[in-house]
């Protein structure tokens, strides 16, 4: 019998590391006799010292204490937040090198998950603009402010307006300025935190579920510049926004929407059960290449919007569309990617879970004059299974993916697969869960074809990736032979 070896590090030790590469999720990788150690913020190619956090039977955990020698990829980071918050996993790497860290991920956990040794990305789509870039984001309100070490004493820590402090679901770190966001958006989040405070509006406490202001979410569309802020509060009480709502006005005449979402529920949801209009429409605008999309207060849309008109083009030209198939979009959020590959078939069918997406899909294929698109209001987690939609409809020559960070739901990936179709266009915004599906549909008959990467997100950990599955079905007008 073989001796199992022992690990040598103890937690509370301090070691010092040198960083080899990044881990999916942003951590540096080092090892220690074999041992791996995720160093939290580690670049490639530093050394550090660093304290043990964490010890498991195979891995440990790491912080940084003192820095050794810099990595020759570092450069100076931007925001002051770095890296306390979350928002940049590396902002200080060079973004060629980010660039480098991902792809070997993606490869890395195909061939760990999928079982696909051999995968070389054909194509890695890298953001022209890698700050500013992002149409939306939400901050969150607290009464338990995190407070730094560097901050004076005195300062007030029961209200905050800002991001959640990694692994703190009940601190937020007070956000000045996030270098993600339109810069719109910092005045916005600037005016609505003093408002807020000089009106004696209490933040909401995650603990004991008390209070009112939840969240701030600020949508800004980047090709019309229109802008949509949207106030998540605890309950309803429309008049005591109206100091919020009055200052906006009067300090942003672009605004074009102010929306009230209520919600009672006690899990961190930023969405309302339901919603107020407070000022202009319930939804803003914005275009991904010809067309034009309605986006309400609740529905997603892709937060980067020039990446994602370069990740629906792969998505098109993956699918090789003929004119004549019948393609289902999966996820289909608010019809973008249903009416942007609408004029390339036959016909669309687009599935989605909320009710207010469906509505701005119907919505956006009317606007955009496409008359070939349906959607349907599904939990796709059972829909195709609990519903008889495939007796009234056609089956699809291609699906279109695009889940959520979790991926699919292994009924669903079964479901789809037993529907046959030519091929399977797998967009995601998480490889290691794409992988886990890809597998399946492996397992299922289907062949990985090829994979890009397109980057949405600079500076984080996150990475978009399509994918191209093809089946043994041949294709004709009325779907498919074996």
């Amino acid at each position: 019998m073989s001796e199992v070896k022992l690990n040598p590090i103890k937690a509370d030790s301090e070691l010092e590391l040198t960083v080899e590469s990044l881990a999916y999720g942003g951590k540096g990788v080092a090892h220690v006799d074999g041992y791996t150690v995720f160093v939290r913020n580690g670049l490639p190619g530093e050394t550090v010292m660093a304290r043990i956090t964490k010890r498991r039977r195979g891995f440990a955990e790491a912080v940084p204490v003192s820095l050794v020698t810099e990595s020759p990829s570092a450069v100076p980071k931007k925001c002051n937040h770095f890296p306390t918050c979350g928002g940049c996993s590396f902002q200080n790497l060079d973004y060629e090198e980010q660039i480098r860290q991902k792809r070997q991920q993606v490869i890395d956990l195909y061939d760990r998950i999928a079982g696909v040794g051999d995968l070389e990305p054909e194509r890695i789509v890298t953001a022209e603009k890698q700050f500013h870039y992002r149409n939306k984001m939400e901050f969150s309100f607290s009464s338990r402010r995190w407070i730094l070490p560097e901050e004076p004493d005195g300062v007030d820590a029961s209200f905050a307006l800002g991001l959640h402090v990694p692994g703190r679901y009940d601190k937020v770190l007070d956000i000045e300025k996030c270098w993600l966001q339109n810069p719109i958006g910092n005045d916005i989040l600037r005016l609505v935190k003093e408002t807020s405070r000089a009106a004696k509006l209490e933040p909401y406490d995650v603990v004991k579920h008390t209070g009112f202001l939840r969240n701030l979410i600020i949508r800004i569309g980047e090709r019309t510049g229109e802008v949509m802020v949207n106030i998540v509060t605890s309950r309803e009480a429309p008049d005591r926004l109206q100091p919020i709502v009055g200052r906006l006005l009067k300090q942003f005449s672009g605004i074009t929407s102010i929306v009230n979402n209520i919600t009672r529920r006690k899990a961190g949801v930023s969405y309302g059960e339901w919603e107020l209009l407070m000022h202009g429409t319930p939804y803003i605008h914005e275009k991904l290449g010809t067309h034009t999309f309605e986006i309400s207060a609740d529905s997603f849309f892709q937060t980067n919007t020039s990446q994602a008109e370069k990740l629906y083009a792969i998505a098109r030209e993956y699918a090789e569309f003929r004119g004549d198939e019948i393609l289902f979009d999966l996820y289909c959020g608010t019809g973008s990617t249903s009416v942007f590959m609408a004029d390339a078939v036959e016909k669309v069918y687009g599935f989605e879970l909320f009710s207010s997406a469906v509505e701005d899909a119907v919505r956006n294929a009317v606007n955009n004059n496409v008359s070939n698109c349906r959607f349907y209001e599904a939990n796709l987690d059972k829909f195709f299974r609990v519903t008889p939609i495939l007796n009234e409809i056609e089956k699809p020559h291609v699906v279109l993916l695009d889940p959520p960070r979790a991926g699919m739901n292994p009924k669903l990936v079964r479901d789809v697969v037993g529907m046959k179709p030519d091929k399977i266009v797998y967009i995601s915004c998480n490889p290691s869960t794409q992988a886990r599906d890809v597998a399946l549909m492996i397992k299922e008959g289907y062949k990985l074809e090829k994979l890009s990467m397109v980057d949405m997100f600079p500076h984080t950990p996150h990475i978009e990736t399509v994918a191209l599955l093809k089946g043994g079905y041949k294709h004709d007008k009325n779907h498919v032979s074996v």
